[in-house]
């Protein structure tokens, strides 16, 4: 691994010490259980669909997680984490 490779993850995982305590839950369900839709991680997580809402739009502003469109309803979007995140 790079000087930079690791310098990004110290960055990602201390933009993520710094965001709420739903956003650290959703990124550790995700960590474990991932990729999930919204619902899916609602959930999982046991909070309201709209702060699941708030906590991965959070995590996708620093970079966190990735989405695309679902295979089975492309009304859904499927969450899970970022590959530089799931190597630390």
């Amino acid at each position: 691994m790079s000087t930079a490779d690791h310098s990004d993850e110290s960055i990602g995982r201390q933009q993520l010490e710094d965001c709420p305590p739903s956003a650290k839950l959703v990124a550790k369900v995700l960590e474990y259980d991932g990729p999930l839709t919204q619902q899916e991680l609602s959930e999982e997580t046991l909070l309201p669909t709209r702060t699941v809402r708030y906590a991965v739009s959070q995590l996708d502003d620093i970079g966190v997680v990735q989405s695309r469109f679902s295979f089975t309803d492309a009304r859904k979007r499927v969450y899970r984490l970022t590959d530089s995140y799931e190597r630390v």
